[in-house]
């Protein structure tokens, strides 16, 4: 069930953009094959995902807590030598949550323009264009060029949307990455309680800036005041 802000844009919203990790994409298979790789249990490394979550750290700090010491970046390219052409630091249509192809197939039925952009590595463009999701334009930080929060990262949102600000709809699992640089870009920013940062992040005094839902499948009504939408 959606919960909305006190105040509320009265822009129509004609675009919305979707952050990919915890949105449409459920990352629980990555970090389990993380975990395995790196040689701890499931719970160990969730858990000190899950500390990074509540202490506002960057997911980089898991891997340092049960790897003191790792080069991230070094650990991933061994792992692709180890594993040619394997899922590795990657996801696939399987990881899709169920809810992502009917909300937006219902969301481009209203005439609504959809973008994906957010903070993944290069490789992420290549499996989000290969689910085939009816969507208009699906970009990343990497060609971006900049990540989220940064303020640039949104007025490209709104680029790739083609829309002002106010006519945009941002929709994000977190208030620091999401909510908060969203609405100080003008848009309406949506914030969606799954994911460890969904559901902390939506307790917090910060995320009544937002409106937020449980499924994506609650845009249509959100977004247009339709319940019939």
């Amino acid at each position: 069930m959606s919960e909305s802000p006190a105040s509320r844009p009265t822009a129509a919203i004609r675009a919305v953009v979707f952050d990919v990790g915890e949105t449409l994409v459920d990352e629980s298979r990555l970090w389990l094959r993380w975990a395995d790789r790196l040689g701890v249990t499931p719970l160990t490394f969730l858990g000190a995902l899950g500390a990074c979550a509540a202490g506002d750290r960057p997911v980089e700090d898991a891997f340092e807590l049960v790897r003191p010491g790792i080069d991230v970046a070094a650990e991933d390219a061994a792992w692709e030598t180890d594993d040619p052409g394997g899922l590795r630091n990657g996801f696939d249509a399987d990881d899709l949550y169920p809810d992502v192809r009917p909300a937006l197939t219902q969301l481009r039925k209203l005439g609504l323009r959809l973008v994906i952009a957010g903070n993944q590595p290069p490789r992420a463009l290549e499996s989000l264009r290969a689910m085939d999701l009816p969507i208009d334009v699906i970009r990343n930080s990497a060609e971006l060029g900049v990540e989220k929060p940064e303020p640039e990262f949104f007025v490209a949102a709104a680029e790739l949307a083609g829309m002002p600000p106010q006519n945009i709809a941002y929709v994000g699992d977190r208030i620091d990455n999401d909510v908060l640089p969203a609405a100080d870009a003008g848009m309406r920013p949506i914030l969606i309680r799954r994911g460890p940062w969904g559901h902390l992040h939506a307790r917090r005094p910060e995320s009544s800036r937002a409106t937020i839902i449980d499924s994506l499948l609650e845009l249509p009504t959100v977004l247009t005041g339709d319940s019939s939408a």
